[in-house]
């Protein structure tokens, strides 16, 4: 307790020091460009550089009694008609805004014209169009520091196939991971930062994209942006990774340098793909987004939107087989939940097409449609399909679809209006397409019963990866490998096989890795008292890098890992082969050879298959320069029937050895063993011999 309290106490402490060691003691609103000079109309502010096209204007002012007065920037040596207009708010951005109307103490944030940068202007101006009159300026020096994206390298690649191109911070609070590669199979691994020299225990989890605190799934070369919580800030951490707080370990980090000048975070549009690679064409992205999941059916439908200026974008992941559809829209009743009068979308893939598809429906009647009534699609009663297939994928047994849909059109009989705020009840459906491909009758348990209501602007928690979920009785463990004719083994590494792998088989959590022994997922070795076995071990021999260290040993702990057990913890545990100790009797592991891995090829894939021999087909086997370890293990003679094969310095990597006499008939001997024993036994007396 008193560890564990101290450790709390160490925590708050380092968190403490960051905030009061920040770059930024004060509220960081960019490079300070100056206040405006007032000359009518009460125009007060003071101005900043965000990035190279945005400037924020802190605690303006203006009695907005003025005609046709703008936010106006240009290049003459004053202001004057020679100039621009900058649209406020930014929504305009491209077509005029609306005159300016009153501010009193506003925080603005205001966007240069598309091909317009903050160099190529010398001032800003609150201007009167009409009349040409200036009512307040602000000149923007010729050499202004402007903050800008700082690039960083990639992740240092440590294990589980994490790998990126060189990480971005876009703001003080967002980093932008290209192409980022992680398999996903890391049993409680999560983005995570702090300070130190290297990453540590003591940091702290950021949200990932999807502004979710779950384990992080699999990536395969997405591109994501993730912001650090809270009042967090780039400029009070030393290092960002993904890191495994079940076993303590990093599968890859970068550092965060000490003279980082990039923007402030302060809301401002965020543009993807990246627009820093070529600036002088800058392109916009959505300016307001919120992402949010919710489950329907029994988890087998999960539904993600993005709530845009004039229209939602809906992505919908379930579980269906090729003649089924998904249905989700608004019901037909805004207070409770209610499947005639709904306005939905029917999203299937069309076998006979072969394509994916995203339609329009309205719901007059519960029964197929017949052309006029019914649950018909809108364009087949008279109305148009108003929804956009964006993209759709069949992958691990999950049909994924997204579309955008507008939130008003003009449809008053078959379309309802999705409201950007308050809530609003929807209705979900899985049943099969007709001949026509059609929606067709669901099964009653096949629809949503509960009245579910939704706010599309509330940020709500994101649902765990739908491929986690699984009907359990149908997730049957890999059967179990088994080795009891060699006396030579190879140990390498590899990983888990997800769900049908080594938690299933042996009823332990798992790292994310096991060891793989002959190129099967920890088997069972059948083993013989007082014979010797060789393990030629590559498992690892760089003690620096604890996610590619793992020391073989042979010991009578189900769950391993001597070298992280405290003393009182190791005396309950007995050694057999890889562990020595030194002069002051410290233990130390003697077991280590190069680095070889079964890794992913893509991600884990392990629930497509039933059997191990066909997941083994998605690993490759990569192998780092040296050269591999061996271990030379005498089985003694008073060995117990169960032991052990572990990692030294990590927990839950290994499993059983079956120890059996000579004389057992549940053993396959080798010939050359039998020859052996047989020799001994005639060589000896009588009264000793074995038969």
């Amino acid at each position: 307790m008193k560890v564990k309290l101290l450790r709390h106490l160490f925590g708050i402490f380092i968190l403490f020091s960051a905030v009061l060691c920040r770059k930024h003691s004060e509220p960081y609103y960019g490079t300070k460009i100056g206040r405006f000079e007032t000359f009518a109309h009460n125009v007060r502010g003071t101005v900043y550089a965000v990035d190279y096209r945005t400037l924020f204007i802190h605690r303006f002012s203006y009695d907005g009694t003025a005609e046709d007065t703008y936010f106006w920037v240009g290049n003459t040596l004053r202001p004057s008609p020679q100039g621009n207009i900058v649209s406020y708010p930014d929504e305009y951005d491209g077509e005029e805004s609306p005159p300016l109307g009153e501010f009193s103490n506003s925080d603005l944030i205001l966007r240069l014209p598309v091909g317009i940068r903050i160099k190529d202007i010398k001032w800003l101006s609150v201007w009167c169009r009409r009349f040409t009159i200036n009512f307040g300026e602000v000149f923007i020096p010729q050499d202004l520091d402007i903050p800008k994206v700082r690039i960083l390298p990639e992740f240092k690649r440590f294990a589980h196939g994490l790998r990126s191109d060189n990480i971005s911070i876009l703001d003080a609070k967002t980093f932008y991971i290209p192409n980022l590669h992680y398999d996903g199979a890391g049993p409680a691994a999560y983005f995570w930062v702090g300070n130190g020299s290297e990453p540590h225990r003591m940091g702290i989890k950021v949200p990932n994209e999807l502004k979710s605190l779950e384990p992080l799934r699999a990536y395969q070369g997405e591109d994501i942006e993730i912001q650090l919580p809270g009042s967090l800030t780039v400029y009070d951490i030393d290092w960002f990774c993904i890191w495994c707080i079940q076993y303590t370990q990093n599968f890859g980090h970068v550092m965060i340098p000490k003279d980082l000048d990039v923007p402030p975070a302060l809301n401002q549009t965020k543009i993807s793909p990246p627009w820093w690679y070529n600036p002088t064409v800058p392109t916009l992205g959505p300016t307001r987004s919120t992402s949010n999941c919710r489950q329907f059916l029994d988890k087998r439908l999960q539904v993600r939107w993005t709530l845009l200026e004039d229209k939602i974008k809906v992505t919908l992941d379930a579980r269906i087989e090729d003649d089924q559809y998904v249905a989700f829209g608004l019901s037909g009743d805004q207070h409770h939940s209610k499947m005639i009068g709904g306005d939905v979308t029917v999203v299937f893939y069309d076998t006979h097409d072969e394509m994916f598809k995203a339609v329009d429906y309205y719901m007059s009647t519960t029964a197929q449609c017949d052309g006029k009534t019914g649950v018909c699609p809108d364009e087949v009663i008279g109305g148009r399909n108003d929804v956009v297939f964006i993209s759709g994928e069949k992958s691990d047994g999950v049909t994924s679809i997204t579309y955008t849909k507008p939130l008003q059109t003009n449809e008053a009989v078959n379309d309802r209006a999705i409201p950007s705020r308050g809530n609003v009840s929807v209705i979900a459906a899985i049943g099969r397409l007709n001949s026509k491909g059609e929606a067709n009758a669901h099964d009653p348990n096949d629809k949503t019963m509960e009245d579910v209501k939704i706010d599309f602007s509330q940020v709500y928690e994101a649902c765990p990866s739908i491929y986690d979920i699984l009907d359990e009785n149908k997730t049957k463990p890999f059967d179990m490998n088994k080795i009891s004719d060699r006396s030579t083994f190879y140990a390498k590494i590899g990983p888990t096989g997800g769900k049908k792998g080594y938690s299933a088989i042996t009823g332990l959590p798992s790292w994310g890795i096991s060891w793989y022994i002959d190129g099967l997922l920890i088997p069972e070795l059948t083993l013989v008292r007082g014979k010797t076995y060789t393990f030629i071990v590559e498992g690892g021999d760089d003690s620096t890098n604890k996610a590619r260290y793992h020391p073989f040993y042979i010991t009578s702990s189900p769950e391993g890992g001597y070298g992280q057990k405290l003393p009182s913890q190791q005396r309950k545990e007995k050694l057999y082969a890889g562990v020595d100790f030194d002069q002051q009797g410290h233990p130390y592991p003697t077991a280590t050879g190069r680095y070889c891995e079964y890794a992913h090829i893509t991600v884990d894939r392990a629930e497509e298959f039933d059997k191990f021999e066909d997941y083994k087909q998605t690993l490759r086997l990569t192998c780092e320069e040296g050269e591999p370890g061996m271990l030379n293990f005498t089985v003694p003679i008073e060995a117990p029937d169960t032991l052990y094969y572990q990692c030294y310095v990590h927990f839950n990597m290994g499993w059983k050895i079956n120890v059996v006499d000579a004389s057992s008939t549940s053993v396959h001997l080798p010939y050359n063993y039998l020859i052996l024993i047989t020799l001994s036994a005639l060589t000896a007396p009588y009264n000793s011999r074995i038969f």
